[in-house]
């Protein structure tokens, strides 16, 4: 090829490098790019990258390829490069010019050299004993300087053995490999330092929203476990589906970029509870504000017993002993009553609710001397909850936390790749039905992420050996709650079967669940499930 086709080759090639390094997100695929390049445009033998350790003041081995020994080490080989780091300085704190590398690193400058075993000024012992070892021969060198946007040296590109395109001699690098490698380490180094700094803001992002979790948790102990979980299943779930070959949800697919933006949607899909009321979230029994209220009721109830001994030992009539005896064990049989209806069960029958409205009308005498009802009307619509332990009004109050999650993430300048952020976060809590909140969206309504992220809520929750309420369910327990929820219209069916079959929740239970927790489920026996799908 004549030379000036041979460079405008090389020219159209380097721009298509350069376009390329722009569009790699993966750290090690850029770095293995990056030599891969300038071995091939320089039509060098072997090559190794270097990246610049400002705190240890070395330069670590990133990637080495040598052709002809058929080594490659480091980037996606697999293979660990085990070379200890080259120091740019000594003991005594004395630049290390003696290696080319370490000089390259510390002048700035790109040092060609013809032949290692006759250039002098350098200390190639280190080549020589590898060739020694392998039988190579490393003669021509072509070290170049990486310099970031700020001029600062952030690694260096070494080329070893240029090779004559005719004949394959190992030849020294011409002046336009030399511009070549060095416009090529320029590309590079701004493609490597804006990794960096996009890698950086990431690790920054997902630092914030670790500080928002952290806050949470350190409220609530169990949402910030939940928190934790949630996200962890949603992916689990999620990669399930991208792994589906057949059924409806086939075609559905997740690129890397996809994966992230649905990680990040989980982190943040409770944000908004960090303005729901501590004694709201850890609520664990009906009776519990800022504490527990039932300590109260006890009291009252010591004081309708003195004052039923009082009356007693007033009265002359002896008879009445066993009357007084049978109202003592009723008022003990009460409280014990009370006592359980203040922990929240799952349901709540009529006749537990009206016996505590019978009661609520017991009457008593206050510090104060005033006669009233023994239990008021808040004491009364909190023991008489027909599941868990939160009233109406305090279950509006954790409703709420979903559209706080909403405005805050929509008031976020999500970029491109994350704008679906808050519609993941904000629909975990709607229905396929429409009868979810807060905007009553049904499943045509709702991308396949936030149907995933309504499935993980749930049985995270079912299976939370966390919370203050309740002791976490069985796997039988919970896949028969999430079937029925299938059948009700409330989750997405085609979610759940991927979910039953891809046995995910099993995977979830060994790293998760309490050994006691995970049973052996007779799927047959799981409402919903349907074994074909």
């Amino acid at each position: 090829m004549h030379s000036t086709d041979n460079l405008l080759h090389r020219l159209k090639e380097l721009n298509e490098i350069g376009i390329a390094l722009s569009q790699q997100r993966n750290l090690n695929s850029l770095l293995e790019t990056i030599l891969v390049a300038a071995k091939r445009i320089t039509h060098a033998d072997a090559g190794t990258l270097y990246l610049l350790e400002h705190e240890q003041q070395t330069l670590r081995f990133e990637i080495l390829r040598n052709d002809s020994l058929n080594i490659a080490m480091g980037g996606t080989s697999g293979v660990p490069i085990t070379f200890y780091p080259i120091r740019l300085y000594d003991d005594n704190g004395n630049p290390n010019h003696a290696m080319v590398v370490s000089h390259s690193a510390l002048s700035g400058e790109t040092v060609n050299i013809p032949d290692a075993y006759v250039a002098q000024g350098f200390d190639f012992s280190g080549t020589k004993g590898f060739d020694a070892k392998t039988g190579y021969r490393s003669q021509s060198f072509l070290t170049v300087p990486m310099r970031n946007h700020e001029n600062e040296v952030i690694g260096v590109l070494q080329l070893i053995n240029a090779k004559d395109h005719d004949s394959g001699a190992v030849v020294p690098f011409s002046s336009d490999d030399q511009q070549l490698s060095e416009s090529l380490a320029s590309q590079a180094a701004i493609a490597l330092t804006n990794r960096h700094l996009i890698s950086q803001l990431e690790d920054l992002f997902e630092a914030f929203i670790q500080l928002i979790n952290t806050a949470i948790d350190d409220k609530s102990p169990y949402t910030g476990g939940h928190c934790e979980r949630v996200p962890v299943l949603t992916m689990m779930i999620a990669e399930a589906v991208n792994r589906t070959t057949h059924g409806p949800l086939k075609d559905f697919v997740m690129t890397d970029n996809d994966r992230y933006e649905l990680k990040i949607a989980g982190l943040l899909h409770d944000c908004g509870k960090i303005t729901t009321p501590v004694h709201v979230v850890d609520k664990a029994t009906k009776l519990e504000t800022i504490f527990d209220r039932i300590h109260l009721v006890d009291t009252r109830f010591e004081v309708l017993k003195r004052d039923a001994e009082i009356a007693h030992l007033k009265t002359e009539d002896r008879g009445q002993k066993a009357e007084f005896e049978a109202r003592i064990r009723q008022l003990d049989d009460d409280r014990e009553f009370l006592r359980h209806c203040n922990i929240g069960g799952e349901a709540m029958s009529e006749e537990a609710q009206q016996r505590v409205r019978q009661i609520a009308i017991y009457q008593w005498r206050d510090v104060d001397g005033k006669v009233g009802n023994f239990l008021n009307d808040i004491e009364v619509e909190s023991l008489t909850i027909r599941a868990g332990t939160l009233t109406a009004a305090e279950r509006e109050i954790i409703n709420h936390h979903i559209d706080i999650t909403i405005k805050m993430l929509e008031s976020l300048p999500w970029p491109r790749h994350l704008k679906n952020v808050a519609e993941y976060a904000g629909g975990h809590h709607e229905r396929m039905d429409g009868k979810g909140y807060p905007r009553g969206l049904t499943r045509e309504q709702m991308s396949v992420q936030a149907r995933v992220m309504g499935i993980a809520d749930i049985f995270e929750a079912l299976t939370a050996k966390d919370r203050p309420y309740k002791k976490g369910k069985t796997l039988t327990e919970s896949l028969t709650i999430l079937g029925k929820f299938k059948l009700g219209g409330h989750i997405d069916p085609d979610l759940f079967d991927v979910f039953i079959r891809e046995k995910v929740y099993l995977d979830y239970a060994r790293q998760f669940l309490a050994p006691e927790q995970i049973d052996e489920v007779d799927l047959s026996k799981i409402p919903g499930v349907n074994l074909d799908a």
